[in-house]
């Protein structure tokens, strides 16, 4: 008896002591997260962003994660074949970094209650304990495009602008309306003229779109889509001036090219990864403010003046600092509908659900995404 009482202390006390080592162990391995792009993460732009800010995260974290990146991912139910791969090759976080992969990311993690899904680019209407959200639709990601705006406004000798844009979502609708608030600031004879592609990324649709834009007399080509590489090209070509979107790409235009908005998503996927290793992660919509520093101005052209310059980087820390309000009543849209009445500021669920654009724009609205 005396033998066995002793046995079993040692099996308890065992048992007790390899709880933390195992805990531990589980600790010391990486956390394996997954990137899923709609495009190429080599196309200078909104891919090439997410991806930029993956790297950052994986140097930042060293040790820490392990990531994956799946590329070219349509916004079909292919998204879900993706992630349940990537959740079989034991991935416990997930950004699906696309507009149109919030339903399918919400079909998946009702199948993986044990995975946390990250969403860019629209507020989750269908809350799920294990899918947050973040991203452009909810934040002042247009602050930067209406210091943009007033460069364009400033250097174009026709008034006429060209804009070349994807899909008329929320997103697309608040920087085209702020870029065009922002020329007519300083140029009220602006017109911007926009041409929907309907599509992220379809080069030869915006090479089209661009032309013709040209052959209607702009001297400034503007562009939202998941690369402006295309439009920006095209305007050098034709000796043109051109504003980016998404990343910085200057070098492709070295006399043409005004600013553009750029992302550094790096400290963001820091940020949020290390909430899910700490285990401090929650669900929900992540709003994000001017002064969290992930929509910034790329790098000013040759074209630009030093007082020019000084002009829209003091426009942007306005907005920044709420000195200056966008959105805010009395204003009406193009067709001269009130849409803000007097004293009113639009709210973050407003803008995520604004489906109009200002006076000073020209073009069709198709149907949206």
């Amino acid at each position: 008896m005396p033998m066995l009482r002793q046995l079993m202390i040692v099996i308890i006390l065992f048992g007790l002591l390899s709880v933390p080592v195992q805990a531990a162990n589980k600790a010391n391995k990486p956390l394996k997260v997954g990137f899923i792009m709609v495009g190429p993460v080599a196309d200078l732009g909104w891919n090439y962003a997410h991806d930029q800010g993956r790297k950052f995260m994986e140097t930042t974290l060293k040790g820490q994660v392990q990531t994956t990146v799946a590329e070219n991912v349509p916004e079909s139910a292919e998204v879900e074949r993706v992630m349940e791969k990537m959740i079989a090759q034991g991935n416990e976080l997930i950004f699906a970094t696309s507009y149109g992969y919030l339903e399918p990311a919400l079909n998946v993690a009702k199948r993986h209650p044990e995975v946390t899904i990250m969403h860019c680019g629209r507020s989750n209407p269908h809350p799920v304990k294990n899918v947050g959200s973040y991203g452009i639709e909810f934040s002042e990601h247009y602050f930067p495009m209406y210091a943009c705006g007033i460069v364009a406004g400033r250097v174009t000798h026709t008034n006429k602008i060209g804009y070349v844009a994807a899909h008329p979502v929320p997103p697309l609708l608040l920087a085209l309306n702020a870029f065009t608030l922002g020329a007519k600031s300083v140029n009220p004879k602006v017109r911007v003229q926009v041409v929907w592609t309907n599509s992220w990324s379809d080069p030869a649709i915006e090479a089209e779109a661009a032309n013709g834009l040209i052959d209607q007399g702009v001297d400034v080509l503007a562009a939202h889509l998941d690369s402006t590489v295309t439009v920006v090209q095209t305007a050098e070509k034709h000796k043109l001036y051109s504003v980016g979107y998404h990343a910085d790409v200057h070098q492709l235009a070295p006399k043409g090219w005004l600013t553009g908005t750029r992302w550094d998503f790096g400290p963001l996927y820091v940020t949020i990864t290390k909430s899910v290793l700490s285990g401090n992660w929650k669900p929900g919509n992540l709003v994000l403010g001017a002064n969290d520093g992930y929509g910034k101005l790329s790098v000013f052209g040759p074209a630009v003046s030093p007082a020019l310059r000084e002009t829209a980087s003091a426009s942007l820390k306005e907005l920044q600092t709420g000195k200056l309000c966008l959105f805010q009543g009395p204003m009406k849209d193009r067709d001269g509908h009130q849409r803000i009445p007097p004293g009113k500021i639009l709210s973050n669920d407003d803008l995520g659900k604004l489906d109009w654009v200002v006076e000073g724009i020209s073009g069709s609205l198709p149907n949206k995404k």
